[in-house]
């Protein structure tokens, strides 16, 4: 099991290090520019306060702390966490001009933060990559304060038969547009891969109230190629 653990660790490392430099440009095309409006939904269902603090897990290149910001106007004091060193600084420099915004290289299942600490806790098409789902979703409870939401915005399952198999067409030209972009089909076959064998809605909402979430619900998007996932510290 911990052999297993450590290989997917090493995988998704990897894999992200070999897109760093085009990450932003390969989502754009891989969605047509459409997980921006995911994006967008999943910010405007949260609806953050000002004056708040958000831990946004998985960063990537700091799209959702970006978002967060202008939401909150400037108010909010942001911690953007991602395990992958070279997309870490990649953020960095996209949101150079953020002063609210720090940034901090850990895991999902480890994190380096106080307890009862944020208002809001994030995490953008990663949950998926975690190691560990159940230890990653109890630091997500530990870190938020009393009172405090989750939010996980993350590839699901699609509930319209003919858009599913419109779909399945689709997904199996990204690993070619992946490597004529990037220059390697391998992080995008596992993308499919992952997001293929990963959980439906129903099972996913049973996760996160399993680990210590209340009022736990989800909404689809674009008939559930992605669906938002919340739930609340009680």
């Amino acid at each position: 099991m911990k052999s297993t653990i450590q290989d997917k660790s090493k995988l998704v490392n990897s894999v992200f290090s070999k897109v760093d430099g085009k990450y932003d440009l390969m989502n754009d095309i891989m969605s047509l520019g459409i997980h921006r409006t995911w994006k967008e939904k999943f910010i405007d269902w949260m609806n953050p306060q000002p004056y708040t603090k958000l831990i946004d897990v998985a960063s990537g290149t700091g799209d959702i702390a970006k978002l967060f910001d202008k939401k909150t106007k400037g108010t909010s004091q942001i911690t953007c966490v991602e395990p992958n060193l070279r997309m870490l600084e990649q953020g960095k420099v996209k949101l150079k001009k953020f002063n609210n915004v720090k940034w901090i290289n850990a895991s999902a299942e480890k994190l380096p933060i106080p307890s009862d600490f944020y208002d809001y806790y994030t995490i953008s098409f990663g949950i998926r990559n975690v190691t560990n789902i159940n230890f990653a979703l109890k630091e997500a409870l530990r870190v938020l304060k009393p009172g405090g939401r989750f939010l996980c915005l993350e590839f699901s399952k699609i509930d319209n038969e003919i858009l599913n198999f419109i779909y399945k067409q689709y997904s199996k030209t990204i690993p070619y547009i992946g490597k004529f972009i990037v220059g390697s089909d391998k992080p995008y076959k596992y993308l499919i891969d992952s997001i293929d064998k990963f959980y439906n809605q129903k099972e996913l909402s049973k996760l996160i109230k399993n680990n210590g979430f209340s009022n736990v619900e989800f909404r689809n998007v674009s008939n559930g190629i992605s669906a938002i996932h919340s739930g609340w510290k009680i």
